[in-house]
C-alpha cells in the first residue's frame, strides 16, 4: 500500500463497503522517520463520512523492519475498539518495511 522508499511514516486506510469493495484509499496521517501520531477520532469521522463497513489499515516503517512495534499493536487495538462500536470491521493492518510486509491479521494480532 505505502511505497517502501518513504523516509517518514505514512498511515493509510483502505475504506471498504459491505462487500469489501473499495470506497476510497487515503493517507490520513504522516509522521517522522520513527513514528506517526494516529487519532482514532479522525479515523472514525472519515469512515462514517464514507459510509464504510470495513477498513484495512496500513503504514510503513522507514527502518525497513516490518515487525509490529508495541505502539503499532496498541493503536491497532484502539482503532479496532473504536470502529467496532460503530459496526465497522478492521480486516487487517499491513506494515510495510522495505520490500517486506507483515499482515497483523495473518499473525493473529487483530
Amino acid at each position: 500500500m505505502n511505497p517502501p522508499h518513504l523516509e517518514r511514516e505514512v498511515f493509510s486506510i483502505l475504506f471498504l463497503d459491505n462487500h469489501h469493495r473499495v470506497i476510497a484509499y487515503e493517507e490520513l496521517f504522516q509522521g517522522t522517520i520513527s513514528s506517526a501520531s494516529i487519532y482514532p477520532r479522525e479515523v472514525v469521522k472519515r469512515a462514517l463520512k464514507l459510509n464504510a463497513a470495513a477498513v484495512i489499515l496500513s503504514h510503513n516503517h522507514p527502518s525497513g523492519n516490518p515487525e509490529p512495534s508495541q505502539s503499532d499493536i496498541h493503536i491497532t487495538d484502539r482503532l479496532c475498539k473504536a470502529l467496532a462500536l460503530l459496526d465497522i470491521r478492521v480486516l487487517d493492518h499491513i506494515i510495510v518495511g522495505g520490500s517486506k510486509t507483515i499482515s497483523m491479521a495473518d499473525k493473529g494480532m487483530l
